[in-house]
């Protein structure tokens, strides 16, 4: 009994983190993405020096520096390029 509450407990107190841990940035295929390469030009021409480039669910993130040289960790949705959501 005192485990399933310990294990309770546990699951609200990370609920949020989990569902804040990457947005949500398209629900097309992959077949539909930009390709890797166009969308660190893009990335490129808004101003971002990139350190890390990956895909994060169905997101591309990266991590690296804005045109102000301050560190940045930001979610692209892969079809469009728009900003998704920026952590600085």
């Amino acid at each position: 009994m005192m485990l399933k509450a310990i294990i309770a407990v546990a699951i609200v107190a990370l609920a949020p983190a989990l569902a804040f841990a990457s947005p949500s940035c398209t629900k097309e295929p992959k077949s539909k993405w930009m390709s890797e390469e166009a969308m660190k030009a893009k990335i490129d021409a808004l101003g971002y020096k990139v350190k890390t480039f990956e895909i994060t669910g169905n997101c591309y993130e990266i991590y690296g520096k804005d045109k102000d040289g301050k560190r940045a960790e930001v979610y692209f949705n892969p079809v469009s390029g728009d900003i998704v959501q920026k952590d600085d």
